[in-house]
């Protein structure tokens, strides 16, 4: 472990296993960042009136260059969870923190746009013309909102494409 871990205790005393427990789950802090300045681990012990025994409330708070995270869980009555909860989720944080550090930022692909080349109603099929010059055939039943009785050939539509039997084929299209 490469930072700093300050644990403090309210309302109660830390025996030595709680202790190793929280050093357990910091050491693996280290795998999620390998960055982080200090870890504060603050444990409270709550009385609760209609309930015999303590809660535990854990607030985690790690340092890193540039910021602070903070992770505060609901409070729970076992103190291994309690810990385990709360050093899980800023895991989770230090790892989103990471990916959004590192620009790698999930990006959705745009729904292509095309125009009804030919249309044979009779039959409940027809083809579109991708934006990129391919003909792609659709069917009734891919028509999205029973729309294909209103169909005219040269509409522009919106389409999710597949692979069929005989070549590509428009597993939706929506009329814009």
């Amino acid at each position: 472990m490469n930072f700093l871990l300050e644990i403090v205790a309210r309302d109660f005393d830390l025996t030595e296993a709680n202790k190793a427990d929280i050093h357990k789950y910091a050491e693996k802090l280290d795998a999620a960042y390998d960055r982080i300045i200090r870890c504060r681990v603050v444990v409270e012990a709550l009385r609760h009136r209609e309930h015999k025994g303590l809660f535990y409330n854990v607030k985690v708070v790690v340092t890193i260059p540039g910021t602070e995270l903070v992770i505060k869980r609901k409070p729970n009555e076992d103190f291994h969870l309690a810990v385990k909860d709360s050093f899980n989720a800023m895991r989770r944080k230090l790892e989103d923190f990471v990916v959004q550090r590192s620009g790698k930022v999930k990006h959705h692909e745009e729904i292509p746009i095309a125009h009804i080349s030919n249309l044979f109603p009779e039959e409940g099929y027809g083809f579109i013309t991708s934006a990129d010059g391919r003909e792609i055939y659709f069917h009734k039943n891919s028509v999205l909102n029973h729309d294909f009785a209103r169909l005219e050939k040269g509409m522009e539509v919106r389409f999710s494409e597949e692979l069929g039997e005989k070549g590509p084929q428009a597993s939706s299209l929506t009329v814009m």
